[in-house]
């Protein structure tokens, strides 16, 4: 019922940058924290980046200087902006969200995921 859409990745040299997005759809009632986590082959997902209804944003140690997390709570999207891309960030990107949705007269509270986006720097 509530379906989480990414776009925005794709190839791109060291250095360069990239911005993604996720757009949540669906009798969404509320988005709580939304966030970005990645997966390079062989590793296992780590979170990237977080950002709360208020604003508040958390980054990976790794990321910080460099990418940029944002929300449009009107519009049910989160971005990332990513600059100074570098080799060790490929990775598939996924998005995720904690939404409170509705169905009927039930409400609902679900961590929802995105297919995932990929997400390829080259040196």
């Amino acid at each position: 019922q509530v379906q989480l859409v990414e776009s925005g990745g794709g190839l791109v040299q060291a250095g360069g940058s990239l911005r993604l997005s996720c757009a949540a759809s669906g009798p969404i009632v509320t988005i709580n924290t939304m966030g970005w986590y990645r997966q390079a082959p062989g590793e296992q997902r780590e979170l990237v980046a977080t950002i709360t209804k208020g604003g508040t944003t958390n980054y990976a140690d790794s990321v910080k200087g460099r990418f940029t997390i944002s929300r449009d709570n009107a519009k049910n999207t989160q971005y990332l902006q990513m600059n100074s891309l570098k080799p060790e960030d490929t990775a598939v990107y996924s998005c995720n969200a904690d939404i409170t949705f509705r169905s009927g007269t039930i409400y609902y509270r679900r961590d929802s995921w995105g297919q995932g986006t990929q997400v390829t720097v080259s040196s």
